[in-house]
């Protein structure tokens, strides 16, 4: 089966990318290498004879034409996205045209391609997208497929924008589509702008570890792996037309999750320690949603599919990833560091 990954030198798409070739799909990474970009996240798997790179950016409608005729794939998975929060209040109008003109494209690359091979009746096209779509959470409740959407900032709104284009290309034309709405991720490879990467990179460096407001809400973290996992499961088993919620069921607050980690700092690096002194309350970002949690009932009854990593095992992988990996985090962050600045980056 040849699988085509859209944004595939990212975090998550890395992932699949890695995951993918070991169960020995043939696989084309489309991505533009912007800056959240790392061709390293894929150099474990570059020399395989399965893997093929195709730099191209999903905004260029002919670009995406030409990839689709040269490398026919069998399935499609859509991960390429502007993700940050904090860049989408800084610099919506990037989130818009890659997250929504770039699905779009996408959608109509895909489209014409099945269209012009007679509609395979194996083609699948999955976009992967995020819980945040559906805004904010009080104390209670979770969310599952039936949940109206309420995007509350411009990367959430982007992303929602994409999973109704990604629908009515289904309900339309017939395209058969595959959606996931995926809680927080964390795991290597991560870019460093992230909570867990950034806390763990400033507690090792001395600087102030910064949270929004009191520090209280709260998100569901599942580890990339596990993500990956569920993400091939609905590819290979999820019914065309359906959408899946992938959640971790690993609920805590960002005050508390900041804690955890240098509480593990405090073990591995006890030099340097208390990390904790380093926690600096800055102020709250615009639209913060106060809790997401994502009920996972449908994939699971479905799909019979369940995260193997928890969050205390999860986090000692991924603390443990940075300590070794400090060459590739290294590079990103003297590459990124003349670009962007906020009292939130690393």
């Amino acid at each position: 089966m040849r699988l085509l990954v859209t944004g595939g030198a990212g975090f998550i798409g890395s992932a699949v990318v890695r995951q993918a070739i070991e169960r020995r799909f043939a696989v084309v990474n489309l991505d533009a290498l912007t800056y959240a970009a790392c061709p390293g996240n894929v150099a474990l798997v570059a020399d395989s004879p399965l893997y093929c790179f195709e730099k191209a950016d999903i905004r260029n409608r002919a670009a995406l034409d030409r990839v689709f005729e040269d490398h026919q794939p069998d399935v499609v998975m859509h991960l390429a996205a502007e993700s940050h929060v904090d860049r989408s209040i800084d610099g919506p109008g990037a989130f818009i045209e890659t997250n929504v003109c770039g699905t779009f494209n996408m959608l109509e690359a895909a489209l014409s391609y099945w269209s012009d091979r007679g509609k395979p009746k194996d083609f699948r096209f999955h976009h992967i997208s995020t819980d945040e779509v559906y805004g904010s959470l009080g104390l209670s409740g979770r969310f599952d497929e039936a949940r109206s959407y309420a995007p509350t900032n411009p990367y959430s709104a982007s992303k929602a924008a994409a999973d109704h284009l990604v629908r009515a290309w289904s309900e339309t034309y017939g395209l058969p589509v595959l959606i996931s709405n995926c809680t927080n991720n964390f795991g290597p490879y991560q870019f460093p702008e992230k909570l867990i990467p950034m806390t763990i990179l400033n507690g090792l460096a001395g600087d102030p570890i910064p949270v929004y407001g009191t520090g209280e809400n709260v998100r569901d973290w599942l580890y990339v792996e596990d993500h990956v996992s569920a993400l091939m499961m609905v590819l290979e088993r999820g019914t065309p037309g359906r959408s899946y919620s992938i959640g971790g069921e690993n609920e805590i607050s960002n005050i508390g999750m900041v804690r955890k980690i240098c509480g593990i700092l405090d073990d591995k690096r006890p030099a340097s320690a208390p990390h904790n002194r380093l926690i600096t309350y800055v102020d709250d970002r615009p639209g913060h949603d106060f809790r997401y949690a994502t009920d996972p009932s449908r994939i699971r009854d479905e799909l019979a599919w369940r995260p193997l990593v928890d969050l205390e095992e999860g986090l000692e992988r991924t603390i443990q990833w940075y300590l070794d990996n400090e060459v590739w985090w290294r590079e990103l962050k003297e590459r990124d560091c003349a670009h962007y600045q906020r009292e939130t980056t690393w």
